[in-house]
């Protein structure tokens, strides 16, 4: 499954101070994919995924978010440096499930 979206960036409040930057996967999305997943998962309900963000691809895990209910997903520093990409900007995200 592949899904293209565009999302704000935000940081993470518990943990501000270490800026972890996410997004969050669009709520219908995040839906289709749970259904594909099915039972358990790695730890945290993590989901393996391949993430294009402008010129970077890099390979990471979705975290299911249960009070917005949807997935979120890290966009590491080393992608928002080459992207030039900063909390509360909007990232054109492709990304693709793997390992299910």
């Amino acid at each position: 499954m592949v899904v293209i979206f565009d999302a704000e960036l935000w940081i993470w409040d518990a943990r501000r101070a270490d800026t972890w930057t996410f997004v969050s996967l669009p709520t219908e999305a995040s839906e289709e994919i749970r259904d594909l997943a099915g039972g358990p998962r790695r730890g945290f309900g993590s989901l393996r995924v391949r993430v294009t963000v402008g010129g970077s691809t890099w390979k990471t895990s979705i975290f299911p978010d249960s009070a917005h209910g949807s997935y979120v997903l890290p966009i590491k520093r080393a992608v928002r440096t080459a992207e030039a990409l900063d909390a509360g900007d909007i990232a054109t995200v492709t990304l693709e499930l793997i390992d299910l």
